[in-house]
């Protein structure tokens, strides 16, 4: 596929001498090659810079998790915590 396109950027870069617009369509498809590459997570022209957004999704991803098992977790023990809270209440005076 990706031979494909560059072939086709080739001719198009090719046909512009006879059109200018072709050289339009060929610039289109360079920036969506370059803005979108291979990958989702970003195109393999930028390089190590697209492993940024994988370092911070993977960080989104933990800090989701752990606010999920912290709400879970306090759902589970909130009832406990109110009864040992009265407790010490009850203690102190």
């Amino acid at each position: 596929m990706f031979v494909l396109l560059v072939v086709l950027i080739v001719v198009l870069l090719g046909l512009g001498f006879l059109h200018p617009l072709w050289w339009v369509a060929a610039a289109v498809l360079l920036f969506g090659l370059s803005r979108y590459g291979r990958e989702r997570r970003g195109g393999w022209i930028r390089g190590d810079r697209s492993d940024d957004l994988g370092d911070y999704r993977d960080y989104r991803e933990r800090r989701d998790r752990q606010d999920r098992w912290d709400r879970r977790y306090n759902r589970q023990n909130r009832a406990r915590w109110r009864r040992d809270d009265r407790r010490d209440d009850n203690r102190r005076g």
